[in-house]
């Protein structure tokens, strides 16, 4: 089916650094044509927005364009607007026929064209709104990134907390005001990087010249903050197997520890997220730490209580894994309330434990596994191995 002309109330208008020069005849005839026009004070500014001009409200709502429903209303936006722009955040309260949109090239497109990089081998984030730790996973050698930042401060920001995450030596070009009469590039190195502030709006284009974190499951456990209780390396990465992590689904950790289960589950896909639900108040901290230190604290959320009864309330998973305090109450708990076709997997190190998952694998099926692991130590002048306790694991789709 196709659609017919658009009786639109809103036209949606992107809009580079070079103002109205750069605008096509669709925008500037509805510019003229608005009653009013919404957007940051530069981009009214660039405009000439006038007595029509009303800027975004502090902190961000959408609310006031619709409030305008049935008037002729202009929102600017920076370049694509669908791009980390207004577009979406609108979309939410609109129907198709209500809106058109009007793009120009995006802040990524104009700095891929200044750079000679091809867009699509780049990673382009938004970090003018979120922490640099969201570029921890995925640097590495060769990668490249071009990311919005908050201000003009940003880049000596980022500079030094790239060298504070051992890529001293990135490549970085700090671009202002790109596709206008005050653009400036700046080149340098994290680690040399002492340049002045720049004038936003401002991008980072970062060229990693080192090996960053592996990207299979099973991170050394250095990487996490911990006071001990956590899934060690060799039994995170089966264990993480078992879960086998989906892009959108969510992970119920019941008995989180460290987190570290949850932190690699949300690595694995994107858009994945994780509840982590552990009883002892002292940890929340490290498990919220993770999160922060890995850019997840918006996909991981720590909850302190003890299972079942924290489970009340809680959206419901697409898959649970059971790391501490398993027991038959438990698993007879999440198989009343959980859907048919959620994964769960639970570990156990005590004789209890291994009891209770045999039986829960005769009574539901599923998969048993024992995992023996042993390491090589020191012993006097010479090594012997160092067994780790035996892990069982039940996994099962319920």
């Amino acid at each position: 089916m196709s659609e017919g002309p658009s009786k639109h109330w809103l036209t949606i208008v992107g809009l580079g650094e070079n103002g109205l020069d750069g605008l096509a005849d669709a925008s500037r005839k509805a510019l003229r044509e608005a009653e009013v026009i919404f957007g940051g004070p530069r981009h009214l500014d660039l405009v000439e927005a006038g007595s029509k001009g009303v800027a975004w409200p502090v902190p961000f709502s959408t609310a006031p364009v619709l409030a305008r429903r049935g008037q002729k209303v202009v929102v600017l936006a920076s370049g694509d607007p669908f791009w980390h722009g207004a577009g979406g955040s609108l979309m939410r309260d609109l129907a198709a026929g209500e809106w058109v949109s009007h793009p120009v090239p995006s802040c990524f497109a104009l700095a891929a064209n200044r750079l000679g990089w091809k867009l699509e081998e780049v990673l382009c984030l938004g970090l003018h709104a979120a922490p640099y730790a969201r570029l921890r996973p995925l640097l590495g050698r060769g990668v490249r990134v071009i990311c919005t930042l908050r201000d003009g401060a940003a880049p000596a920001e980022l500079a030094a907390w790239l060298v504070a995450q051992g890529q001293a030596d990135a490549q970085l070009c700090v671009m202002e005001r790109l596709g206008g009469p005050k653009e400036q590039l700046h080149h340098s190195t994290a680690e040399t990087w002492d340049l002045p502030s720049s004038e936003a709006p401002v991008l980072m284009a970062i060229e990693a010249m080192r090996p960053g974190l592996p990207q299979a499951s099973g991170l050394a456990d250095t990487h996490f903050a911990s006071d001990g209780q956590i899934t060690k390396r060799p039994i995170r990465a089966l264990t993480l197997s078992a879960l086998a992590p989906r892009a959108g689904e969510l992970l119920w950790d019941i008995g989180g520890g460290s987190g570290s289960v949850s932190v690699e589950w949300c690595l694995a896909a994107p858009g994945a997220r994780a509840i982590t639900f552990e009883p002892r108040d002292s940890r929340l901290e490290n498990i919220r730490a993770n999160a922060d230190a890995f850019g997840l604290a918006h996909r991981m959320q720590a909850v302190l209580g003890k299972a079942p009864d924290v489970l009340a309330d809680q959206p419901l998973p697409d898959c649970v894994f059971i790391g501490g305090g398993g027991s038959q109450a438990l698993l007879d708990h999440l198989w009343d309330i959980l859907p048919e076709g959620t994964r769960l997997v639970a570990n156990g190190v005590t004789l209890e434990t291994e009891t209770l998952l045999m039986q829960a694998h005769a009574a539901r099926g599923g998969h048993l596994l024992k995992a023996e692991i042993a390491e090589a130590g020191p012993l006097g002048s010479m090594r012997d191995w160092r067994r780790a306790r035996p892990v069982i694991q039940w996994s099962v789709t319920r």
